[in-house]
């Protein structure tokens, strides 16, 4: 089958530049003659700084809203639009022991991850493909007694697959270059034996039929060297991760359309439900520690966007899958462990700052694409600086230092707020829509005020994000040391006493914030709300969005629900099964999995 190919990639790289050049320029005009009155000094120079920084990643988010909802609404075939490769027919079979499938452990709840890893395993046995495929578990992990437990269960789990599929389980002692180097280690000793690797993390969870149409789709095309499916994050009991990934689950549609319609075969990669040709991957995609010291050296930690941009420079392409079906994970269960995931994100991505300097070779788009990823955290702390030299322009410099137009600043903060909200805002105006869409999301009125509740969690979040990260890198610089530690992916409650150890310093900027904030007519307060609401209330919000109980109370009446919740597919019911039989399998024979 020929491949649908789309007008120039070319074309649509430029049309998107140039929306958001215009954009960034006018944003910066903008905010220029609301600085204007009294003329540029040093501090105002300053804030127009800080604002440009936090510019790009806002101007791409509002675009990519804008033609990602074009794109849902009017396109007949949106994924085949962004993603033209050829879908290769159903009944084209699947190689023998073709691909690899890498679960990627470290000190995890074992017990979780064999029942994923049991269930996606049973279903591709109902399918009559396990032939095609062998499991390898890559554990990472240093606590000898959860090594134990996983020696034990995934012999288990080999015994129980034996004459159906080859489960491997293999412990490294020693985390030398963390997931990469788990991957690596697998290359090395393994992937001369495969064409193909599926990428999972432990908390990954993947329909049989999106595993066989991941093998597929790279058989088909040869010029692809990496597949990402759209992970969408797996119903949850956790009040934080409900509310958190609902929101996602409606930015990201729109978001990764509209990337994907100019990314185009440069496309990203996220380490984890995906698939990867693993010759090119074996010769240009390993990855050497970062040189000299500091922060920056060492490891790299985010390494899943380095590897699709060697790999897009070896020739191959890159591509998003962009299809809300059959492709899960888990997202963090409270704030704590949200945090934790993300500051492991934040070293990463500013580790990308060496790496532009010293690849060569690399792609305009691949190195657009790096850059923005620095550009996420550092607009962070960009925000955290235009606030603390706000904060100090009005209390402690001269009166006429910053003078403003606070007419054409009430328009900025409008545009700035339209921006910021604009994905979620397309996805919303999308689902709303459809009938059977806001049937998907709980029905209109449930997916109303979910939304609003979503609105406020978000406007909380976003300053203390911004603080967390802005203290983070401080303290990475002055010689903190980081790690790659467990991740706790179930619904536990976290305690006042834990809460106030965390996020402290959060807190007390958030009361200073308040307090600064007090200073001002009653008229302006309003409009530092969004900024210092959400550090002042981080105790109640980290313990209370924590709680299993208010997570069952949501879920219960249907909030912030999605809509495997609401139709479960056949893959969530071998999940609850924790999967088939192995000897059930074999007295029973092949069977069809239900759609």
């Amino acid at each position: 089958m020929q491949a649908h190919r789309p007008p120039s990639i070319t074309c649509r790289r430029v049309i998107f530049g140039l929306l958001v050049l215009f954009s960034l320029a006018a944003m910066a005009s903008l905010m220029a003659f609301v600085l204007a009155p009294g003329g540029f000094n040093g501090v105002k120079l300053a804030l127009l700084t800080c604002f440009l920084i936090t510019l790009p990643w806002l101007v791409v988010g509002f675009w990519h809203a804008v033609i990602g909802f074009g794109i849902m609404v009017f396109a007949r075939d949106p994924a085949g639009l962004t993603c033209p490769i050829d879908p290769a027919g159903a009944s084209q079979g699947i190689p023998e022991r073709a691909t690899a499938l890498l679960s990627c452990i470290r000190n995890e709840n074992v017990q979780e991850v064999e029942r994923k890893l049991d269930a996606m395993v049973s279903g591709l046995v109902t399918r009559s493909v396990e032939e095609g495929f062998a499991l390898y578990v890559l554990s990472d992990t240093s606590d000898d007694r959860i090594a134990e437990e996983e020696a034990e269960i995934f012999e288990a789990m080999r015994q129980r697959w034996h004459g159906r599929m080859s489960v491997v389980y293999r412990r490294r002692t020693v985390n030398t270059g963390y997931k990469a180097g788990n991957i690596a280690d697998f290359c090395a000793r393994w992937g001369h034996l495969h064409r193909y690797a599926i990428t999972l993390d432990a908390d990954s969870y993947l329909a049989p039929e999106t595993l066989v149409a991941l093998v597929q789709r790279m058989e088909a095309n040869p010029q692809v060297g990496i597949l990402q499916t759209l992970a969408v994050g797996l119903p949850s009991k956790a009040l934080f991760a409900r509310v958190f990934q609902w929101g996602m689950r409606l930015g990201m549609r729109s978001y990764t359309l509209a990337a994907a319609w100019w990314q185009g075969d440069c496309g990203p990669y996220w380490g984890h439900n995906a698939i990867l040709r693993l010759e090119p991957f074996r010769t240009q995609c390993m990855l050497d520690p970062l040189p000299g010291r500091g922060p920056l050296a060492g490891a790299i930690l985010s390494h899943d966007q380095i590897e699709a941009v060697l790999m897009r420079r070896a020739g191959f392409e890159v591509r998003v899958w962009p299809v809300e079906d059959g492709s899960y994970e888990e997202n963090p269960p409270n704030l704590i462990e949200y945090v934790r995931r993300d500051l492991r994100w934040c070293h990463g991505n500013l580790q990308y700052v060496k790496l532009l300097t010293t690849l060569k070779g690399l792609k305009l788009v691949s190195r657009i694409q790096l850059l923005m990823a620095i550009l996420m955290y550092v607009s962070s702390i960009a925000w955290m600086a235009f606030i603390a030299i706000t904060v100090y322009a009005s209390l402690a410099a001269p009166p006429e230092t910053l003078q403003f137009d606070s007419g054409l600043g009430m328009v900025m903060f409008a545009v700035v707020m339209t921006m910021v909200f604009a994905p979620k805002a397309s996805s919303l105006c999308y689902v709303m829509m459809s009938t059977n869409r806001r049937k998907g999301f709980g029905g209109g009125a449930r997916v109303a005020i979910s939304a609003i509740c979503e609105v406020v969690f978000t406007m909380l979040l976003a300053p203390l994000m911004a603080i967390t990260h802005t203290l983070f890198v401080i303290m990475l610089f002055a010689g903190a040391r980081v790690g790659w530690q467990r991740q706790e992916r179930l619904p536990k409650g976290v305690g006042w006493a834990m809460a106030i150890r965390k996020f402290w310093p959060q807190f007390g900027l958030g009361c200073l914030g308040i307090w600064w904030a007090s200073q001002f007519p009653l008229a302006m307060q309003w409009l530092f709300l969004p900024i210092v609401t959400g550090p002042a209330l981080v105790l109640p919000l980290t313990v209370f969005s924590s709680m299993p109980s208010l997570g069952a109370i949501a879920d219960r009446y249907g909030f912030w629900r999605l809509p495997e919740e609401r139709e479960k597919p056949a893959e969530f019911r071998l999940l609850e099964n924790r999967g088939l039989a192995a000897e059930d399998l074999q007295q029973s024979g092949p069977a069809v999995l239900p759609r």
